[in-house]
């Protein structure tokens, strides 16, 4: 397997697996800048006044903030809209202290979208893109655990990163670490600089807080399948996919007899799938079930492109002149009197 893409993000991949799902680790990226999104994408994105809530939050004080704290109405056809950046409102109150967060980069960004693409073909699983940008001595999110590998690439400023053991076991939930429950060991503490990428095990518990200057990073969430995967994938492999005519027999039996036929062919198949599946096979159809849900590379669609082809073809149409020649632009064509 070529890792074009993680070369670029951890520099040393021989090192980097020797950290997966095992320990946290610092390592310096590879040649070029990694992150295809900066904080000019952030500028251009404030202000082109498309962007919307849920695609941006605003966290203080160890909570998310209210959408109406950030957002503002706009009239679209003389009819009020909600949930539109307000861009002032944002730069205050990063000013006074909160935490950006801008969701599924990938979904809106086409170079963030390429480049998680190719990263989920190297790692075989799903990739997904979030950013934050933390005014200094801020801490983001509070002490958290992500049902996720994450790869935090520096983009800007510094950052003071602390990572915590890991579950147990199986018995754990992504998400806030709570007061009433143990608080994890803290296990590993350092800066992260530009160009350098932060790698934390899926279910380590870690919290960041802003060091020099304004901080962003870009966090690649690797998404691990579970248990409610697996069974869809086990449904889909032994009964079919919706819409596979597994047992081969009339979409609507009419007797009680075809009726009981069709029911022993869908049982006969079943069992047949089922003995054939391996562990491997069934891991292998989920993650991909997983992959095939990451936001797709569009078609290369250009209106100034599909504008010149029509005009083009308009072209070849026009009327010609007795003796076979096209009348020049703007001339007035000939009518028959």
């Amino acid at each position: 397997m070529t890792a074009q893409i993680l070369d670029r993000l951890v520099g040393d991949t021989v090192s980097f697996w020797s950290h997966w799902r095992a320990s946290p680790g610092v390592f310096v990226a590879g040649g070029e800048a990694v992150s295809p999104f900066t904080l000019a994408d952030i500028d251009a994105a404030l202000a082109s006044g498309f962007f919307r809530e849920p695609y941006v939050e605003m966290w203080a004080d160890g909570r998310r903030m209210p959408a109406g704290e950030f957002t503002t109405e706009r009239a679209v056809g003389q009819v009020a809209q909600g949930g539109f950046v307000d861009a002032a409102r944002i730069h205050a109150l990063l000013g006074e202290g909160a935490t950006m967060l801008l969701r599924r980069v990938d979904q809106w960004h086409a170079p963030t979208r390429e480049l998680l693409r190719a990263l989920a073909r190297e790692l075989r699983r799903a990739v997904e893109a979030f950013f934050f940008v933390t005014p200094a001595g801020q801490e983001g999110l509070p002490l958290h655990r992500d049902d996720a590998d994450v790869l935090v690439v520096q983009v800007a400023g510094t950052k003071n990163w602390r990572v915590h053991e890991g579950p147990a076991d199986g018995a754990w939930r992504a998400g806030r670490v709570r007061s009433d429950e143990p608080r994890p060991q803290e296990l590993f503490q350092t800066v992260l600089r530009p160009g350098e990428t932060l790698y934390i095990p899926r279910g380590f518990a870690h919290r960041a807080t802003g060091e020099d200057g304004l901080s962003a990073h870009l966090s690649l969430t690797v998404r691990e399948i579970g248990v409610a995967d697996l069974s869809r994938s086990l449904k889909d492999r032994v009964l079919g996919a919706e819409g596979d005519d597994v047992a081969g027999a009339g979409p609507l039996p009419i007797s009680d007899d075809a009726l009981a036929a069709a029911a022993t062919t869908l049982l006969d198949n079943a069992r047949r799938r089922l003995a054939e599946l391996t562990p491997d096979a069934l891991v292998a159809h989920a993650r991909q079930r997983r992959l095939d849900l990451m936001p797709a590379t569009g078609p290369d669609l250009s209106l100034t492109g599909l504008a010149a082809s029509l005009t083009a073809t308009a072209g070849h149409g026009r009327e010609r002149t007795p003796d076979g020649e096209r009348p020049p632009e703007g001339e007035p064509r000939a009518r028959a009197v």
